[in-house]
């Protein structure tokens, strides 16, 4: 049986773009594979901690000279490192706020960075490699080549370097100028935000149609 760990991060709940288009690759991913189970996590609801000086140090220290914290800390991270290793497809909604990865992201991420559990600390392999990891992104603004403030998205930038270590290969698909239609000075790209997202809605019903499996 297929398992899809589908994660949420944005704060926006039900206005979310991010959220809608990961339903949308979650309910693709279940026609293709109908008797598949999922597993959510919400890191806009429920964030997992940050690495901190109490506990954060966990993952460096033999497990019977650990604090409480830092058991804690290191349970918590066999449990995120768990979700994907049960997973075969992974779904990830990344909002970019303030030109970067949700700090929600980047504290999943550093759990995840595990050493024996996600890679081999002698050989430095990667232990998740394998899964198919499909990143719905999206944007406020627009940041293409010709844009003003082209390269200032830094969270999809960033994230197939931090997860790299894993053997985690994310394959994005992208909807910007979401904030066209609430943001007045924006309304002249309403045109342009429209396309961008019908083409990220299309490339998620392409994800796992028979034709793209096949191919």
């Amino acid at each position: 049986m297929s398992n899809l760990l589908h994660i949420d991060a944005s704060i926006q709940g039900d206005s979310s773009v991010s959220r809608r288009l990961t339903a949308r690759a979650v309910a693709a991913w279940q026609a293709a594979n109908p008797d598949s189970t999922v597993t959510y996590r919400d890191l806009g609801a429920d964030p997992v901690p940050h690495l901190d000086a109490a506990g954060g140090m966990g993952r460096l220290v033999p497990s019977d000279q650990r604090t409480p914290e830092q058991a804690a800390s290191w349970a918590l991270t066999e449990r995120l490192v768990g979700e994907i290793a049960a997973a075969d497809t992974v779904v990830l909604g990344l909002p970019l706020y303030n030109y970067g990865a949700p700090s929600t992201v980047k504290a999943w991420v550093d759990h995840l960075i595990a050493p024996g559990l996600a890679f081999d600390p002698e050989t430095m392999e990667g232990l998740l490699s394998g899964r198919d990891f499909v990143v719905i992104a999206t944007r406020g603004g627009g940041y293409a080549d010709d844009a003003p403030r082209a390269g200032w998205d830094h969270a999809e930038t960033w994230l197939p370097h931090g997860v790299a270590l894993l053997g985690l290969e994310p394959r994005f698909i992208t909807a910007e100028l979401t904030l066209a239609k609430s943001n007045p000075a924006m309304a002249p790209l309403i045109p342009q935000a429209d396309e961008s997202l019908r083409n990220a809605e299309a490339a998620i019903d392409e994800l796992w149609a028979p034709s793209a499996v096949s191919a």
